[in-house]
């Protein structure tokens, strides 16, 4: 008998390493991501309007990855929030540890393969009503850690994916399309920005994936 539950007890624990390894489900997400039904409600309240002062972006204009904490920057604190079993050097910079990247669904093990994503772009923000903000409060979005604005995932999708808006840009994994537009109506809502009118019919689409 006692054997039998040792060797029960064995193929539980691989089990659950390996859906660990597999799921997505079990891994750390930006917070304060609201339900489908609240980011209708929020959608409804944004302004819409066009794009303005595009030829007037420079990336350098949001000072991002500042230091957080100790010798932790954004970066690196999205990182260890993100990841599992993430270590990290006397540096804060990751040596090792797992990445589920939402987006499109692979996990990475290396640090580099990583990019941490802002939900609505830098760029997009500045023609959505960033241009006007004070050097402080694009610093702030910038690396927005109470929000769901910093996101970890794949380098070459976060690449792929650019300035562009759900207009012509959402993730290759259907199934997350949901929380992508509730993730962006957030942003967009809590950062008091605006957003075009094609804008806002694709993220009542991605809703209806809900």
């Amino acid at each position: 008998m006692k054997r039998v539950v040792t060797a029960v007890l064995a193929a539980l624990t691989t089990i659950l390493l390996a859906l660990s390894l597999t799921t997505g489900t079990a891994w750390a997400t930006p917070p304060n991501i609201p339900s489908a039904a609240t980011a209708a409600t929020r959608l409804a309240t944004l302004t819409v309007a066009p794009e303005t002062n595009q030829s007037s972006y420079d990336r350098a204009l949001f000072n991002h990855w500042i230091t957080v904490s100790g010798a932790c920057n954004t970066r690196e604190t999205v990182l260890k929030r993100d990841g599992v079993g993430v270590v990290a050097g006397s540096n804060c910079a990751p040596t090792s540890g797992r990445w589920y990247s939402p987006y499109d669904g692979a996990t990475w093990t290396a640090a580099s393969d990583v990019d941490i994503d802002h939900m609505v772009p830098l760029a997009e923000a500045w023609r959505s009503g960033a241009h006007a903000w004070t050097s402080a409060q694009r610093q702030a979005y910038a690396n927005d850690l109470g929000g769901p604005e910093l996101w970890a995932v794949t380098d070459n999708v976060n690449q792929s994916k650019g300035d562009q808006d759900p207009t012509t840009w959402q993730p290759s994994l259907s199934s997350f399309r949901c929380t992508y537009a509730r993730a962006w109506i957030q942003v967009k809502y809590y950062w008091k920005l605006t957003l075009q009118s094609a804008e806002r019919t694709a993220l009542q689409n991605m809703l209806a994936t809900c």
